[in-house]
C-alpha cells in the first residue's frame, strides 16, 4: 500500500489532480496501472561535452542518481495522478533499498507485490548524456525464479497494465490480466536476435494498444514509412501508436478507422533517458480519461519533451504541477505560435493552478547525501 509519506511526497506532482475523479466509484479494481519488470539504479553523469575518449579520463559537472529500469514507468504514471502497483525484485543491498524507498516513500508507488531478494544484488546502468544523445553501460543477474517467479503470475485487478514485449517470450501475467478486463498496453525493445519477427511477440494478442518507435515499427512491418508501419500494425492491435521523435506521433486506431498525427514540441533537449516510458504514461493517462485519440497523443508528446529538459529517467517525469507551470509560461512567450498553443487547450479544465514559476526544478538525489532531519 501507499504510505503517508508516499502520498504527502505524491502531492508535491500532481498537486492533487486525478485525471480519473469523474470515473471513480465503489467497484473500482484495486489499482489504476499494473507493471512488472526490473528496477535498475541509475547513475547519471551529466554535463559531459562530448563522449569519452578511449584512452582518456572524462570529467562530469554533475552527477544523479535514481531509479531506473520500469521504475521510470511507474514514477511517471504515478506523477500523473494514477494509482500505480509495481510488482519487481529488489536487492537486498543499499542501492536496492535506496530505490525501495525512493519509488514507495518518494513517489507514491504501491509496491506491496514487491520482494526483496537476500544475496541478490540490484542490477545497475550508469548513463552519461551528451549532446542530447546517451550512452549507457549496464551490469546485473536475472533474480532468482524462486524468488519472484510468482509476482507476474497474479496481477491485481487493474483498469491498465503496461508490458514490455520479449521476442520468443510469453508472460502468462498478461494473458491473466486480459481475462479481468485490464487493459493492456505494450512496448517494446531492440531485438537483438535481429529477426524482427512480429509473430514472435506472441503477447501481442491480449493488448489493445502497441507503441514502438518509428524504428520499431519499420522493422517489424518490414515498411519504409512509419505511417504505412502503424497502419499495417493497425491489422494485428486495436491501436497502434508510432513516435516519430521529432516529428512527434503518428496513431491509428483500427476499431473506428480514426487516425491522428500531433508534430513535437521544439524543446533543448539534455537527456533522452526515460522519454519513451513517459510518453506511455502520458498515453495511457488519457486513454483512461476518455479523451480523444488526438488529444491522448498531444499529452503524451507533451510530458515526452518536456521529461528531456530534465536529467535523468524516473527523476524526469513531470507531473501535473510541471505541466500547468509550462502552461502559464508558454502563453506569455511572444516567440509562441498560438494556433499550436490552442492544441493544448483541453488541458486548461484540468491543470492546478500554478504554484511556482516555469522553469522548475526536479529533485535529483544521490546515494550518500543525507536525508534532511
Amino acid at each position: 500500500m501507499t504510505t503517508p509519506r508516499g502520498e504527502q511526497q505524491l502531492r508535491q506532482h500532481t498537486a492533487g489532480v486525478d485525471p480519473l475523479a469523474a470515473l471513480r466509484g465503489p467497484g473500482d479494481p484495486e489499482c489504476d496501472v499494473f507493471l512488472t519488470g526490473t528496477v535498475f539504479l541509475d547513475i547519471i553523469f551529466t554535463g559531459l561535452d562530448s563522449a569519452p575518449v578511449r584512452g582518456t579520463e572524462t570529467w562530469a559537472r554533475g552527477m544523479g542518481s535514481s531509479p531506473g529500469g520500469v521504475a521510470n514507468m511507474a514514477t511517471a504514471l504515478a506523477r500523473l495522478g494514477l494509482r500505480t502497483h509495481l510488482a519487481a525484485a529488489f536487492g537486498d543491498d543499499h542501492y536496492g533499498d535506496y530505490c525501495r524507498d525512493a519509488l514507495e516513500q518518494g513517489e507514491g508507488i504501491d509496491l506491496s507485490r514487491s520482494r526483496t531478494v537476500p544475496g541478490w544484488h540490484s542490477p545497475v546502468t550508469v548513463s552519461m548524456a551528451y549532446e542530447g544523445e546517451r550512452t549507457m553501460v549496464s551490469h546485473g543477474h536475472e533474480a532468482p525464479e524462486t524468488a519472484v517467479g510468482e509476482l507476474p503470475e497474479y496481477p491485481p485487478r487493474a483498469r491498465a497494465a503496461v508490458a514490455s514485449l520479449v521476442p520468443g517470450r510469453r508472460e502468462p501475467w498478461v494473458a491473466e490480466a486480459a481475462r479481468r478486463s485490464t487493459r493492456i498496453f505494450a512496448d517494446v525493445g531492440w531485438d537483438d536476435t535481429g529477426r524482427w519477427d512480429l509473430a514472435g511477440l506472441a503477447d501481442l494478442e491480449h493488448c489493445e494498444a502497441f507503441l514502438p518507435n518509428a524504428e520499431e515499427a519499420m522493422r517489424y512491418t518490414r515498411t519504409t514509412c512509419p505511417r504505412a508501419a502503424a497502419r499495417a500494425l493497425a491489422e494485428k492491435v486495436p491501436l497502434a501508436v508510432v513516435t516519430l521523435g521529432a516529428e512527434g506521433a503518428y496513431a491509428v486506431d483500427s476499431r473506428t478507422g480514426e487516425t491522428a498525427e500531433v508534430p513535437a514540441i521544439e524543446v533543448a533537449a539534455l537527456d533522452p533517458t526515460g522519454a519513451g516510458d513517459v510518453f506511455v504514461a502520458g498515453f495511457v493517462t488519457g486513454t483512461l480519461a476518455g479523451w480523444p485519440l488526438a488529444d491522448r497523443l498531444a499529452f503524451a508528446g507533451l510530458t515526452a519533451a518536456l521529461s528531456v529538459q530534465e536529467f535523468g529517467g524516473s527523476l524526469s517525469a513531470p507531473g501535473w504541477v510541471e505541466v500547468a507551470a509550462w502552461w502559464e509560461y508558454v502563453q506569455e512567450c511572444t516567440d509562441q505560435d498560438p494556433a499550436a498553443l490552442r492544441r493544448y487547450a483541453f488541458l486548461e479544465a484540468l491543470l492546478p493552478a500554478p504554484i511556482r514559476p516555469w522553469p522548475l526544478r526536479r529533485a535529483v538525489p544521490t546515494i550518500g547525501f543525507r536525508r534532511p532531519v
